[in-house]
C-alpha cells in the first residue's frame, strides 16, 4: 500500500520551477502533491502524479535527474488532534518520521498526508490497526 513519488532535483534559480511543471502539463501530467526543499544552489521537487510511467518517461527525456521512492500516502481525519494522534503512533511504535507533506482533494472531511518512514511495512500495520488508512497508487490516481 505505498506510492510512488517523485523526487527532481532542480537548480535553484528563478523560472526553474515554472519550466518543470510546464514540462509536466504539456505532457498532461497531473500533480496530486507537491513539495519543494531548497538549499542554497538546487532544490528537490517531491511529487505525487497520476501516471508514474508517463512522468518518469517526460522527465528523462527532458534531461532531469530524478528518483522514485515508495512512500505512504494515508488518510485522516479532517480534525484537530488527528495528526497529532498519527505521529503519535508511529513514534511509540518506533517507526521514524523522515518527512511529511500534505495534499488536498475534493473529498470533504478527510485530510491526506505524504510520510516518508523508514519501515514502510511496519507503519501500514501500526497506522491500520489504528483505524488510518493507506491509499494505493490507482486509488490516488482518482482522488
Amino acid at each position: 500500500m505505498t506510492v510512488k513519488q517523485i523526487s527532481v532535483f532542480l537548480e535553484n534559480k528563478p523560472g526553474t520551477l515554472a519550466d518543470f511543471t510546464d514540462v509536466l502539463s504539456g505532457n498532461g501530467i497531473d500533480m496530486r502533491a507537491l513539495s519543494v526543499a531548497e538549499a542554497a544552489d538546487f532544490g528537490i521537487a517531491r511529487i505525487i502524479v497520476n501516471d508514474v510511467y508517463n512522468a518518469s518517461t517526460v522527465l528523462k527525456d527532458a534531461g532531469y535527474i530524478f528518483k522514485i521512492t515508495k512512500v505512504l500516502a494515508i488518510e485522516i481525519p479532517d480534525e484537530p488532534g488527528a495528526l497529532a494522534k498519527t505521529i503519535r503512533l508511529l513514534g511509540d511504535g518506533s517507526v521514524n518520521l523522515e518527512y511529511m507533506y500534505a495534499f488536498t482533494t475534493r473529498k470533504k472531511g478527510v485530510a491526506y498526508m505524504i510520510i516518508r518512514v523508514e519501515d514502510n511495512a511496519k507503519a501500514i500495520e501500526l497506522l491500520s490497526k489504528s483505524g488510518i488508512r493507506p491509499i494505493c497508487q490507482d486509488e490516488l490516481a482518482d482522488l
